[in-house]
């Protein structure tokens, strides 16, 4: 696919320019860094939280990192067990949208995968290759410049993942290549958000520079591409702390810059414009205006 080619949303109202994702990953790479490293496991997603918790915020700026990092963590962990990866380890992964190699890591390390990661950010190949020397799976993990609609692996994985990541890709086109690089019986875990109220679907699209769509888009696109859908959970309630965590952190790091003048990866303007968001995304997660869900289809032909 052309990477400049402009897509119309699903809800029709705001046009999607694909040539501006990689611009906005490799612009948030200090951020991500900063904020969730150091790593050598670095994820940039949302996390999970017990059922019903709500952690205080009136704690340390360390213990507030902690607790998100813990949670991101906890998300994948969850999914995987879910997906029954534990059970069965998948031998090779294909990681698609892989951020800086934070779910690359975790199937390379936690479950002996062989994981091809694929990014269209390009400083991130580097980071991602020095954090898996880090963490003594250089010969296991191997990022990929690549776009999703353009890639093409012939019956290779025995899994894929795509973790807050489809939200930026032709769903369609997405499950198609999926199903060409899946071996007969693989499956696909997905970690999303899906528009339940359309009228926030500008706001979330505009901010995060992607463009979001429904369960039913989803399953459509899935059952085309001759997948089953095994295990869909909605984990909206048990991930919408994390807009809280995260705003406090935020707050955190603008107290400390203010207080002390110590350099940030954040500027000022940056983090008062995001703890704000964060408040009005909260609110969006906790009314369900917006649910995130991990999904697992299940490629046909097995045996």
């Amino acid at each position: 696919m052309d990477r400049n080619l402009v897509i119309q949303t699903p809800a029709g109202g705001q046009e999607f320019d694909e040539s501006q994702v990689p611009l906005y990953y490799s612009r948030k790479t200090a951020d991500i860094l900063h904020k969730y490293g150091p790593g050598p496991r670095v994820h940039f997603h949302m996390g999970l939280f017990g059922p019903g918790a709500t952690p205080n915020t009136t704690v340390s700026q360390r213990v507030l990192k902690r607790r998100i990092v813990e949670s991101q963590e906890a998300i994948v962990e969850h999914a995987a067990r879910s997906w029954g990866a534990y059970a069965t380890p998948p031998g090779s992964v294909l990681d698609i949208g892989c951020g800086v190699g934070g779910g690359s890591l975790y199937w390379a390390q936690e479950h002996g995968a062989t994981v091809t990661g694929l990014t269209v950010a390009a400083d991130h190949i580097p980071v991602i290759q020095d954090f898996a020397r880090q963490a003594g799976v250089g010969d296991r993990v191997t990022p990929l410049l690549a776009d999703v609609h353009a890639f093409t692996a012939d019956r290779k994985y025995d899994a894929a993942y795509a973790n807050e990541s489809s939200g930026y890709m032709d769903r369609e086109r997405l499950f198609k290549v999926v199903a060409q690089s899946l071996k007969p019986g693989g499956w696909f875990g997905i970690q999303e958000h899906f528009i339940c109220r359309p009228e926030w679907t500008e706001f979330i699209d505009g901010y995060y520079k992607t463009r979001l769509g429904t369960l039913t888009e989803y399953l459509t696109a899935a059952e085309a591409a001759g997948f089953e859908l095994e295990q869909d959970e909605d984990v909206t309630d048990r991930v919408a702390e994390f807009w809280v965590q995260s705003m406090a952190w935020n707050t955190a790091e603008l107290d400390r810059v203010e207080s002390s003048g110590a350099p940030s990866a954040w500027s000022r303007e940056r983090l008062q414009e995001s703890t704000i968001t964060h408040g009005k995304l909260f609110r969006i997660w906790r009314d369900h205006a917006l649910e995130t869900r991990l999904l697992m289809f299940r490629l046909g032909g097995g045996s």
